[in-house]
């Protein structure tokens, strides 16, 4: 298939959980002998979405990526007036300062609806990653005239789903690819029953522990031999990695003692300093496995998640997981595997972890609980092979409508 994806970052140097889904996808589909293209910005930060790439196209991994200019950085300061008036003012929003919202929002890229006017008919179908970017939003109108389309909407329950600027994107995919079971029902709430869905899920690299290297991890970390649990992501309040923070303080005042919490990411949020948390800034993929391997458990704050992929790579290591119990796609990832612990509040948080610090054996069983269900649900030759019988699926029904 020929196939093109619409994202609003793509490259190594992007951290951010969608883009790289995109990028997972777009690398292993080309390795599997289709022709893909990516469509993207020249924007590596959804910080203000500053040029950081240069504009054109170039090839990364095999995969012939296209970059357009964004028109100018994000005003923050404007934004958050108009933030605020939309997502937490009487709704719904008039349409105006939804659309003004969006635009800046970000990012704002002239020449996208454009180039998929000139070159979407050439592909078998246009995929879009998340719905929430003007990427998406004002190229999936464009795209879906011209080709089949999909969309990974890669939504959680967020004010920005109910904002109704979006009623109109989800009536234009010809597909939806989904990644939880959580994520298909939110949206068939939101927008009603998808004509033509799959839940498709993220691959993930079961081999990750052998190229693992704890001693130099924790030599290079400075956490020494001590124990401790793993956040893995963006440091910043919108992921809970703040709470996260403010919540261990608070354990470690209760609970003297030699644990540490090891916070790998990029700092957006500086929340302070602490000494028994160890802040490790973004890592390369093998340095991120290394973490996860030593550690305790991992935990994972977030109230939004559409799937987290750290938490079938802290599974597919084999150490158990302390997850969000607020948000429904983490809770029923944990209740399907049987690898983690949900919790709600800080009582919560502190049992839990006070219960897998004192069972080894509670600590292993649920650590191979999740490594089996990695397994049988997230190799990716498993996930590819679901995901190329759907797009088949989508291209050969809309073959079917236009000949009919």
């Amino acid at each position: 298939m020929r196939l093109l994806y619409v994202v609003q970052r793509y490259g190594r140097e992007v951290a951010g959980g969608a883009e790289t889904h995109c990028r997972e996808f777009a690398t292993r589909l080309a390795a599997r002998g289709h022709d893909v293209e990516v469509l993207t910005t020249c924007a590596a930060s959804h910080a203000g979405w500053a040029n950081f790439y240069a504009e054109g196209s170039s090839t990364l991994d095999g995969v012939p990526v296209h970059r357009l200019a964004v028109a100018r950085p994000r005003d923050d300061h404007f934004f958050a007036r108009i933030d605020e008036r939309v997502m937490w003012g009487v709704r719904p929003a008039p349409l105006h300062l939804q659309q003004r919202w969006i635009e800046l929002l970000g990012p704002l890229v002239p020449g996208l609806a454009p180039w998929l006017a000139e070159r979407a008919g050439g592909f078998d179908a246009v995929i879009f990653f998340t719905y929430i970017f003007p990427t998406t939003w004002s190229g999936l109108p464009v795209a879906s005239a011209l080709a089949p389309t999909v969309l990974h909407p890669t939504a959680h329950d967020e004010p920005a789903l109910d904002v109704r600027l979006y009623d109109l994107t989800f009536r234009h995919p010809s597909g939806f690819a989904f990644s939880t079971e959580e994520e298909s029902a939110l949206v068939a709430r939101r927008f009603g029953p998808p004509r033509r869905q799959a839940v498709i899920g993220i691959g993930a690299d079961l081999d990750a522990r052998a190229r693992a290297d704890e001693a130099r991890f924790r030599a290079d970390s400075g956490v020494g031999d001590r124990p401790y649990v793993v956040y893995v992501g963006r440091v910043e309040g919108g992921k809970g990695a703040v709470e996260l923070f403010d919540w261990f303080g608070a354990y470690k005042r209760r609970r003297p003692g030699p644990l540490a919490l090891v916070m790998v990411g990029a700092v957006i949020d500086d929340p302070g300093a602490h000494p028994d948390v160890v802040m490790t800034g973004f890592v390369d993929d093998d340095r991120r496995t290394s973490a996860l391997a030593g550690a305790v458990a991992l935990v994972q704050p977030s109230y939004y998640e559409s799937f987290s992929m750290v938490l079938t790579e802290a599974w597919a290591v084999g150490i158990p997981a302390l997850v969000q119990g607020h948000c429904a796609v983490l809770e029923g990832q944990v209740r399907r595997s049987g690898g983690g612990i949900p919790y709600r509040g800080y009582a919560e948080f502190e049992a839990a972890l006070d219960r897998v610090l004192a069972d080894p054996d509670l600590r292993r069983a649920m650590g191979d609980a999740g490594r089996r269900y990695t397994e049988a649900n997230y190799r990716w030759d498993t996930v590819l092979g679901r995901y190329e019988e759907f797009l088949s699926e989508v291209v050969a029904a809309a073959d079917s409508a236009t000949k009919s």
